[in-house]
């Protein structure tokens, strides 16, 4: 990304309604995870690949003992401000023994790589055999907006895109669905007409109603009710479970 926008990340993840959104539904797939009947590790290592400033490390930090690594000094320099434990290192790369992680997490951050295959083959080898991975990507490259430029994004996939690098990478595909249906016609309305208009904000991060921003969050939030049961055929992202078996 952007050296930039780490700082404005830094400073609306906590309350901006996308990623408040996110996190609650991030929250409910780790819970299955980690509750699985034949999940046996009771306090789970896990690692967060591109752990960017830390609030969804901080999240993980409720479920086991949390490690992030990331590229960026000055994402880590954040977390590290926030007592979270991480390391520097390349996601195609990472600085770590073969099966260390029980979970690992990789969130809205494998669009980001050249050779993803490669980055997915690095969290395969780094989970442990029976452990989980969780994946979070943008969805649909004709939504390709201002953020996925700022952000470096490589590409924004179909589901069965990610699937197929899942699976070359190793890892058996327990779940994939869309996400964020709740607000799929606004954003490609608003990236849409930021595209005729040439309107280019510094990020879409900073892009927001501060009066409804609370219930925004609420209704993203509230996908994860529909998703402990039932996949979405369309979303802004793709959500996926993936199993090193």
């Amino acid at each position: 990304m952007e050296q930039h926008t780490y700082a404005i990340m830094d400073d609306v993840e906590g309350s901006h309604w996308w990623f408040v959104g996110r996190r609650a539904i991030l929250e409910s797939f780790l819970r299955q995870i980690v509750q699985n009947t034949k999940y046996k590790v009771e306090s789970p290592k896990i690692l967060d690949v591109g752990c960017g400033t830390g609030a969804n490390l901080e999240m993980l930090a409720q479920f086991g003992e949390s490690k992030g690594v990331d590229v960026s000094d000055d994402a880590l320099e954040f977390c590290r401000q926030k007592g979270l434990k991480v390391q520097k290192g390349l996601a195609e790369t990472l600085p770590y023994e073969d099966e260390s992680f029980d979970i690992t997490t990789a969130l809205d951050v494998i669009e980001h790589l050249d050779d993803d295959v490669a980055g997915l083959k690095e969290m395969h080898r780094v989970t442990k055999t029976g452990g989980h991975s969780l994946i979070f990507v943008p969805a649909f490259m004709w939504l390709w907006g201002v953020q996925d430029d700022i952000s470096h994004h490589r590409i924004r996939y179909t589901r069965k895109q990610i699937v197929e690098r899942l699976g070359k990478a190793g890892f058996t595909v327990q779940r994939a669905t869309y996400a964020n249906w709740t607000f799929f016609a606004p954003i490609l309305a608003g990236r849409t007409l930021m595209k005729l208009t040439g309107i280019k904000p510094e990020s879409e991060n900073n892009i927001g109603i501060s009066a409804l921003n609370g219930i925004f969050g609420r209704l993203f939030g509230a996908e994860r009710l529909w998703l402990k049961n039932f996949n979405f055929p369309f979303g802004v992202s793709i959500v996926i479970v993936a199993k090193k078996l």
